[in-house]
């Protein structure tokens, strides 16, 4: 089993809080990164009760307390960007912050594109947070603009608050845009909770007020990237994985990793609720894949391409400098020291794979960094992952289920 999606998780959460009434989401992801979200919400008013596998949320709508104090996010670049937004429904200063990695990725086209619908907002440092928001109990509305843009977040963001603008929010893309899949994952949520969005064509969405969202009991779909890693095991291990809690037509773009498996060799069998991986024999070609759509899915797919025979290039990725970790970076760093040849390139990776051998594992507080090699290590003897509590990010109990494997 999987935990629920975190990408899905503080989506809901977000929204949830933002509806009227309460809301019941099943099957959550507690993890590091949505406990930060949710102390945030909790200190903007929300109140918020966790069980075992639910989360019931009192939602108030647009009505924001200020707590009068940083809301503190730890490294969590995707509620800091979502809050931004949010909080401009208060009244008062907000100051959103995290620590030392969270203030390195950038906030400037999201600060850039508030201040167009007229919030008063600016970071702490040239772009980047802390953020600061001076909140006038309204989000004025109007038309914002984004140039090729380094997260689909920025654009998750305004989605999600737009409904309680005073006029209609319209949000245009220009040039390249990474993660697509993530706003359409985003618009389907806010359906799910009454919010109406028009997409009036392939870069522009409009988001027509006055509207409100409604609390309603909303289920979780299995976390794809986190199943992404034990359907590596199979792969690696030339064995046979079924990950169960996985819808495999999810909305979550990651789901595609099961097509770029199934080219390189792997046979994939699915269920209504389950999907399972057998590995063999990989295929020797040399493969280009463009990850710019499940970024997320990088290091999965570095690691496998580590361990078969033939040149794998990794393109249209230059965001991934900006999350946890400069991902490029760290993972070509990582395979050379398992002993394959791997390159940065400006937007992606060139690895030659071959025969992995064993080493001790930098993580560089990367959740994702930590669990794709540690996969690794099921079929190469030698391999030690240091800071390992990383994973609680996304997956607190991965190195559990490793175990059953």
């Amino acid at each position: 089993m999987v935990p629920g999606s975190k990408s899905l998780t503080q989506r809901a959460l977000v929204i949830a809080a933002l509806a009227h009434g309460r809301s019941h989401l099943t099957n959550p992801l507690l993890s590091e990164d949505t406990n930060y979200l949710i102390d945030a919400l909790r200190s903007l008013g929300t109140d918020i009760r966790v069980s075992k596998d639910t989360i019931a949320i009192e939602g108030s709508g647009p009505k924001i307390g200020n707590p009068e104090r940083t809301l503190f996010l730890g490294n969590n670049g995707t509620a800091l960007r979502f809050l931004a937004t949010m909080v401009a429904l208060g009244t008062g200063t907000f100051i959103i912050d995290g620590n030392k990695r969270l203030r390195e990725r950038p906030v400037a086209p999201l600060m850039e594109a508030l201040k167009s619908l007229g919030i008063e907002c600016h970071g702490q440092d040239r772009g980047y947070p802390p953020v600061i928001v001076e909140g006038r109990g309204e989000i004025p509305g109007g038309t914002a603009t984004f140039l090729n843009t380094d997260s689909s977040q920025y654009i998750s963001s305004l989605l999600i608050s737009s409904p309680y603008a005073r006029r209609d929010v319209t949000i245009k893309l220009k040039g390249i845009t990474v993660s697509m899949p993530y706003i359409a994952m985003t618009v389907d949520t806010m359906n799910s909770f009454g919010g109406d969005v028009i997409k009036e064509d392939e870069r522009t969405y409009r988001v027509p007020t006055p509207q409100y969202y409604r609390g309603r009991d909303y289920a979780i779909e299995g976390d794809m990237s986190s199943a992404s890693y034990f359907f590596l095991a199979a792969v690696l291990c030339r064995g046979r994985v079924r990950v169960h809690n996985i819808n495999p037509n999810s909305i979550q773009g990651d789901r595609r990793i099961l097509a770029v498996m199934e080219k390189l060799g792997c046979k994939i069998e699915k269920g209504d609720t389950w999907v399972e991986v057998k590995g063999g024999n990989l295929c020797k070609e040399e493969h280009l894949f463009d990850m710019g759509d499940m970024p997320d899915m990088v290091p999965t797919l570095a690691v496998l391409a580590a361990s078969r025979s033939g040149r794998t290039i990794i393109t249209n990725v230059p965001h991934l400098r900006v999350k946890e970790s400069d991902r490029i970076k760290a993972l070509v760093t990582e395979l050379q020291r398992v002993g394959i040849e791997a390159k940065e390139r400006k937007d992606g990776l060139v690895i030659n794979g071959g025969i992995p051998h064993g080493a001790e594992i930098e993580t560089y507080g990367d959740h994702r960094i930590a669990m794709s090699f540690a996969v690794l290590g099921l079929a190469t003897d030698g391999i030690f992952i240091k800071n390992e509590g990383c994973v609680s990010k996304s997956f607190p109990g991965f190195w559990n289920e490793l175990d059953r494997l």
